[in-house]
């Protein structure tokens, strides 16, 4: 099957993908003035400062077939540290050993993050890059000017992700929601189940999985998802 579209205006930021959809739909000229105005290829200082006051991120990954997972990060303001304005970095700690998104990223590096303030000024900042996962005592002699510790007791980082950052820009603030944080009693790093969210969506009900049975299947996963 040919392919008449690779290759497509490859000096242009975006996909061929895009590019094709922009001249079908008329966009383009206003698609090339995003790209101009709106789109860098590191974090200035602005995004920088953005980041560092973020509690949560999305995080975009996708195996090597392309099989798409979205996952959630969260922690004290400036979790996610920006090491240089090319690459930033956040901790993973102990999860429910899936590690979908870590597993995902060995086979395909390719990211996309979506970092969103509810809060305050109702604006978000999308960062595409790659990732790399780097152990924790590796991080630690690459990065020793990096605080190790969290804000929740006890918890320290397994391993961490690095995102060499390629492209970054605005998410407009037209339709996002403000959102009012109340106080919050975390149980950071809890093994309760109730405390996780216990059986909320009923799946182990519907399979007819016991509380018990579902206590006393062997443990075999490893960390973070």
């Amino acid at each position: 099957m040919t392919q008449p579209h690779v290759g497509i205006d490859d000096d242009r930021p975006g996909s061929t993908g895009e590019h094709v959809l922009q001249e079908q739909c008329g966009s383009r000229d206003r698609a090339d003035r995003f790209y101009s105005e709106q789109m860098s290829d590191h974090l200035n200082d602005q995004m920088r400062e953005f980041v560092g006051r973020m509690e949560m991120v999305f995080v975009g990954t996708a195996d090597g077939h392309g099989e798409c997972d979205v996952s959630f990060r969260a922690g004290p303001a400036g979790f996610v540290r920006v090491l240089d304005p090319r690459r930033i970095a956040w901790p993973e700690f102990r999860g429910n050993g899936v590690l979908a998104s870590a597993g995902n990223i060995t086979e395909n590096p390719h990211v996309g993050l979506l970092f969103m303030d509810f809060v305050h000024d109702l604006v978000g900042l999308h960062i595409n890059g790659t990732a790399s996962l780097m152990a924790a005592d590796d991080f630690r002699a690459w990065y020793p000017d990096q605080k190790m510790e969290t804000e929740a007791p006890g918890r320290r980082p397994e391993r961490w992700i690095l995102v060499d950052i390629e492209e970054a820009y605005i998410h407009c603030s037209k339709h996002i929601p403000r959102m009012m944080p109340v106080p919050r009693n975390r149980a950071w790093g809890t093994d309760d189940r109730k405390k996780k969210g216990g059986d909320y969506f009923g799946v182990a009900e519907e399979r007819g999985l016991s509380r018990r049975q579902r206590t006393t299947v062997p443990d075999t996963s490893a960390s973070v998802d």
